[in-house]
């Protein structure tokens, strides 16, 4: 026969279990953050190469109509625009995306 043992309710919660808690071991949890290239599918980086590939489709077009003066232009704009774009839409990803 069973011996049952009844804890009154003001006791319950106010006394430590009758069986020991068994204390989780303590370990070392590493993180790692893999680059995804579709995290470069980012509406904002597909805009502004979208705006960089469209104006170097342009240049090229402009150049086989034969507007050499309106494709040297743009060729002098596109020498400032795509370093400066390029290194934005870079530090925009890594800062996104890594942080």
């Amino acid at each position: 026969m069973r011996k049952t043992h009844y804890i009154p309710f003001r006791n319950f919660f106010h006394k430590p279990s009758f069986k020991p808690s068994t204390k989780p071991r303590p370990f070392t949890a590493y993180s790692f953050i893999p680059f995804s290239p579709i995290a470069m599918l980012d509406p904002t980086i597909l805009t502004i190469g979208g705006i960089v590939l469209g104006i170097a489709i342009i240049e090229r077009i402009l150049n086989r109509w034969g507007v050499i003066d309106l494709a040297d232009q743009f060729e002098k704009v596109m020498r400032f625009i795509l370093p400066v774009t390029f290194y934005g839409a870079l530090f925009y990803f890594f800062a996104t995306f890594m942080f």
